[in-house]
């Protein structure tokens, strides 16, 4: 924490850089048209932006003023594998995904290609066997932290983690449905294209008139 404070308050703040309001370990410098984003985590650094004589200045004077080294390219941090590619970036947790599974003794499940069970209608109070809210909550953390690359299971996530605070079979089984879908999913991921053409598409489908608690 003593070096983490040291780089941001006395060498990013005092030489242009302005921490995010609501993420305070991110750091941003702009000077014209050109931006540098650097974000701090522990004893690591990532930085990135648009200009490369604003990389190797940067560089420069970090590794004069701290003992660090400079190791190229990012490939992996914090569980997110980073692929650069020359037409994108494409980021996934496929090692992640697997490290899952075998935790929870999913490694050799069958696949299936839907997240959650067509018309299945959860609650609180289904009257089902307990399971222990520690592992179900342990289970809903991990998929939680794989939304980074996989956003496509926030829906189904943020159904079973409604129960986390008591669980049961039913809502276990839920949960691990989704690790059944990853099975067959570990190596999706996310690509940042460098192209400027393209189109963002979203979509919602609630039903909060079905809920059967509220």
């Amino acid at each position: 924490m003593a070096w983490n404070s040291r780089i941001g308050k006395y060498y990013l703040e005092d030489n242009g850089f302005i921490k995010c309001p609501h993420e305070h370990a991110l750091y941003v410098k702009s000077k014209g048209g050109n931006i540098l984003i650097v974000c701090l985590y522990v004893d690591d650094l990532i930085f990135t932006g648009n200009n490369l004589s604003m990389f190797e200045e940067f560089k420069k004077v970090m590794t004069k003023e701290f003992e660090m080294t400079d190791i190229g390219l990012m490939t992996y941090y914090l569980g997110v594998e980073v692929k650069q590619l020359k037409n994108g970036i494409f980021i996934t947790q496929e090692g992640y995904v697997k490290e899952i599974l075998k935790k929870f003794k999913m490694e050799d499940c069958k696949a299936i290609n839907t997240l959650v069970e067509c018309g299945i209608k959860l609650s609180k109070n289904d009257g089902k066997e307990k399971v222990d809210p520690t592992l179900f909550k342990s289970l809903v953390e991990s998929l939680r932290y794989l939304t980074c690359t996989k956003p496509y299971i926030l829906y189904a996530t943020g159904l079973v983690s409604r129960y986390m605070e008591n669980p049961t079979s039913i809502h276990f089984k839920a949960a691990k449905r989704i690790l059944r879908y990853l099975k067959g999913t570990i190596g999706y991921g996310l690509f940042y294209s460098n192209t400027d053409d393209y189109k963002l598409v979203g979509y919602s489908d609630n039903d909060w008139a079905g809920d059967n608690d509220d």
